[in-house]
C-alpha cells in the first residue's frame, strides 16, 4: 500500500495529520483516544479497531471532497 499525506495541522512535525491510500482509502494520524467515558459510548467495536482524536479543522481543510 502507498500512502500520500494530504496535510496536517500540526506545528512542529507532530499529529494530527491525514493521508489517503492508493485504493482512496484515509489513513489519520492522531492522538488516541483514552477517556473512558467516550470509549464507554462507542457501539459495535472490533477488537483491532482503535479510535483517534481528529480536529475537525483538519478534516474541513484537507479531507478531499468529490
Amino acid at each position: 500500500m502507498r500512502i500520500t499525506k494530504l496535510g496536517t495541522t500540526s506545528h512542529g512535525g507532530n499529529c494530527p495529520t491525514l493521508y489517503e491510500t492508493d485504493t482512496g482509502d484515509i489513513v489519520v494520524q492522531g492522538y488516541r483516544l483514552t477517556d473512558r467515558e467516550a470509549l464507554a459510548q462507542l457501539s459495535d467495536v472490533l477488537p483491532d479497531e482503535q479510535f483517534v482524536v481528529v480536529p475537525r479543522e483538519l478534516l474541513t481543510r484537507f479531507a478531499p471532497k468529490e
